[in-house]
């Protein structure tokens, strides 16, 4: 028996950092927009092991990989034999801040399950996607959410009225930042590691509103502020977006993709077009409707 599923990535409207944690990890709050960009997985059932392909030759495929993980910690909670081939149709940039890993995992976690007749409960998975990453969870679920803790926990929220209908833009300029490089870095950026709570709130109640450009000076990520200054072509790029229509652009999650709203898709592609006139063609870019302004 053979499944094939899609899996999304996110950005992240807003991530507030909120101070460090006992435990190592960072308190914050989050936004989160799923994105429909998606990966491709196909899982068949065979043999006695996980084995892993990929199409990207960069990725491991073997415990270093997410889907290698989330399909070894599946089959110990099962309590079943190990026995899925799995193959990872790469699509979405790696070290993106687009949560493409963790998408792959928590859609490996979904289809075994489905897979091998229902064995975990819906609670028993969300606890096995907190375990893997901070960001598995919110992929267990297709809207958008509000995060809080370490971002394992997750409020589903209704599609969001001020991004119905707009074009999203994203922008990988080919380089990645190492998430655990960039909450390192906090330390030298007080007021970002120190945030004020409540953010997160605020711009959801923003969202519910029809424009846009109300919502939008609410867009913050507490990462910028060490990534913008190792890497200031991220402002130039947000600068540009801005100046070229975007009603909105912000990096998401740790980077190193920037991302900007448009309310008009004829505008996004010129900005696109534009865009590549003056930086070249070498970044991968990708656009794409949000047409309910939420789910994909």
């Amino acid at each position: 028996m053979t499944l094939t599923r899609l899996s999304g990535c996110k950005v992240n409207l807003l991530l507030n950092i909120l101070g460090r944690r006992p435990d190592g990890f960072h308190e914050l709050e989050t936004v989160l927009q799923p994105v429909p960009l998606c990966d491709e997985l196909t899982f068949t059932r065979q043999g006695s092991v996980v084995e892993l392909t990929c199409s990207d030759p960069r990725l491991p495929v073997d415990s270093g990989n997410l889907v290698h993980r989330a399909a070894s910690a599946f089959f110990a909670a099962a309590k079943r034999q190990k026995g899925v081939r799995i193959h990872l149709e790469k699509r979405i940039p790696l070290a993106a801040g687009l949560g493409g890993g963790s998408g792959n995992a928590a859609i490996t976690l979904l289809a075994l399950n489905d897979l091998f007749g229902q064995p975990l409960t819906v609670l028993r998975l969300h606890e096995l996607a907190a375990a893997l990453g901070s960001d598995v969870p919110f992929f267990l679920q297709t809207g958008p959410a509000l995060a809080t803790g370490r971002g394992e926990q997750i409020e589903p929220l209704p599609p969001f009225p001020a991004l119905r209908r707009t074009t999203l833009l994203l922008l990988h300029p080919g380089f990645g930042i190492a998430t655990a490089w960039a909450y390192q870095q906090l330390a030298r950026f007080p007021s970002a590691l120190n945030g004020q709570p409540g953010r997160a709130r605020q711009l959801v109640a923003r969202l519910q509103d029809t424009d846009l450009s109300r919502a939008s000076a609410e867009f913050y990520n507490s990462l910028e502020a060490p990534a913008l200054d190792k890497y200031p072509l991220l402002a130039v790029y947000q600068e540009f977006l801005r100046e070229h229509g975007a009603a909105a652009s912000l990096m998401s999650g740790s980077g190193s993709t920037t991302f900007a709203f448009f309310a008009e898709t004829a505008r996004a592609e010129a900005a696109l077009a534009q865009f590549k006139s003056r930086f070249g063609g070498t970044a991968w870019t990708a656009l794409t409707t949000l047409d309910r302004g939420g789910t994909p």
